[in-house]
This record gives C-alpha cells, structure tokens and sequence, in this order.
C-alpha cells in the first residue's frame, strides 16, 4: 500500500499564504491522478484541485486564480499553493493519488491537514 505524508497546514491571516505538499511512499512506481480536497465543519468534502499525467488540469471555481496545483514527478509529490486565502478556505485539506505501485495499480489518501484562516 502507497502511504502518503501531508504537511504545510497552519493558521495564516486573510490574504497569507500556505503550501501543503503531499509526498508518497517509495513503493509508488508512477502516478496518474494527484487531487486536493478540503471538508470545512459541517459540509461535504469538496476538490479543490486536480491534475493528472496528460496535463489535465481542475481547480474548483472559488479557488480557480488563487491555488495552483503542481508535481514534482522525481519525488513522487504534489503541491498546492495556495494564495490570497479567505477565512471560508479554512478546512481540514487532504491528498488523493492514483498510479501504479511494485504492488500493482493504487488509489491512497492521506492523513489530511488543518488550514486556518483567521485573524
């Protein structure tokens, strides 16, 4: 099983900056399908953010100018900067991968990790 590692969340002021990374374990051979999604209290866990190995790129509307997904493909790892936060980004963000492991095809999610937005 392809474990994933989330880090980067915290509390930031209207307006700051984070970046979460999500890296996967060294058993991850290739990944197809990289996506961020966040759950505020009380509400459905949304995607914020998509990319896939075909260049294939999706932001949800209300992020789409401020967050920017990447990979850095050598280590297996995904990105999502995000700018200009508002207090109703705050959420518990978390990474979904998809690809092929020395196992066989693989779908994993991480741990998650807490964005506050608040002054």
């Amino acid at each position: 099983q392809v474990q994933l590692v989330e880090s980067g969340g915290g509390l930031v002021q209207p307006g700051g900056s984070l970046t979460l990374s999500c890296a996967a374990s060294e058993n991850a051979v290739s990944i197809n399908n990289m996506e961020w999604y966040r759950q505020a209290a009380g509400r459905e866990r949304e995607l914020v953010a998509r990319t896939t190995s075909s260049g294939f790129t999706y932001y949800l509307d209300s992020v789409k100018g401020r967050f920017t997904i990447s990979r850095e493909n050598a280590k297996n790892t995904v990105y999502l900067q995000m700018n200009h936060l508002k207090p109703e980004d705050t959420a518990v963000y978390s990474c979904r991968l998809e690809g092929r492991s020395v196992q066989g095809l693989f779908g994993s999610r991480g741990q998650g990790t807490q964005v506050t937005v608040s002054s």
